[in-house]
């Protein structure tokens, strides 16, 4: 096995094709295939599968690309470390729930980087695709919470799939709402007082248990109930329909906006937010950076009760 073959093993992943990663590595077609056939007999695996429509890899295919692009980030900063020159675009993913702290950790990663190029990626969808993300190593990092409500499904999930859940920080749940709303200025509200204001919830696909839902309270619990898909539609909802969502206390003025507040709900529940990675794998530069930068920047916004 040689770094060549890692090179090319990572291309074609990226290009869904043999012909296009061997045109992007500048070498013949048969030269590329004949390489990977090489190291597929050697490893005594199938990375890739072959259809008319292209190629797609395997389970066994992600787990050895994520080992893969790790070799290769190391071989990177070892030339560039040596030689002032970089082989390599740095590539980094993370999948979250809809949470704006997460983006701004991300963002202080991009702004971090110094490489002239690089591929980062962030993907804010539902629970079961960020465990799946992580899972197949499409991302390296998946961001959610654990409650009493779904702590026990999930950490079996977890456990099954070869995950582990580091906890970023504990808060008491709140209500997000906004800050002309009739309740906004209590210090605590009971769910019982929301009734008559629509609850604003992240749908999630097919996947609707419970243990899935990105709030802590349900909407199986609530009287009016709207399902969106984005941060951005769901903040337009609560100001405009005086509606309201519940999530942990981290609010970003930057992102979550300047009209946005938190108000701690009266339930029994804490919330645990939290990074899920594989066990046994160790973070990249930038996996490392996002975690130090999301448990900072957690902690910043957060209205965590302190005696929690």
């Amino acid at each position: 096995m040689t770094l060549q073959q890692l090179r090319y093993a990572d291309a074609v992943a990226a290009c869904g094709s043999v012909s296009e990663a061997a045109r992007r590595m500048f070498v013949t077609q048969p030269t590329l295939t004949e390489s990977l056939r090489t190291l597929e007999e050697e490893l005594r695996i199938a990375i890739f599968t072959r259809s008319a429509r292209g190629v797609s890899v395997t389970r066994e295919g992600e787990e050895f690309l994520a080992s893969a692009r790790q070799i290769l980030d190391d071989a990177s900063r070892i030339q560039e470390k040596y030689t002032g020159k970089s082989v390599r675009r740095p590539q980094f993913a993370v999948s979250c729930q809809h949470y704006a702290f997460a983006v701004e950790a991300f963002m202080e990663v991009v702004e971090a980087n110094n490489a002239d190029s690089y591929d980062f990626t962030l993907r804010e969808t539902v629970t079961s695709e960020i465990i799946d993300d992580v899972a197949r190593h499409r991302s390296e990092v998946g961001v959610l919470y654990l409650s009493n409500r779904n702590e026990r499904a999930l950490t079996k999930i977890l456990r099954k799939e070869g995950l582990f859940f580091e906890e970023m920080f504990m808060s008491r749940p709140h209500v997000f709402l906004g800050k002309r709303h009739p309740l906004a200025k209590k210090g605590g509200i009971l769910p019982e007082e929301l009734d008559a204001y629509p609850f604003i919830s992240f749908e999630q696909g097919s996947e609707n248990a419970l243990y899935f839902a990105e709030e802590v309270m349900p909407s199986i619990d609530r009287k009016k109930n709207i399902r969106v898909r984005d941060r951005a539609t769901m903040t337009n909802l609560i100001l405009g329909l005086n509606g309201y969502t519940v999530a942990s206390g981290a609010l970003s003025r930057k992102l979550n906006g300047p009209d946005i507040v938190a108000v701690p709900l009266k339930i029994d529940d804490t919330i645990r937010v939290g990074i899920i990675r594989h066990a046994g794998i160790q973070p990249s530069v930038a996996g490392a950076m996002f975690t130090e930068a999301l448990r900072r920047c957690c902690l910043e916004r957060s209205y965590a009760d302190s005696s929690l």
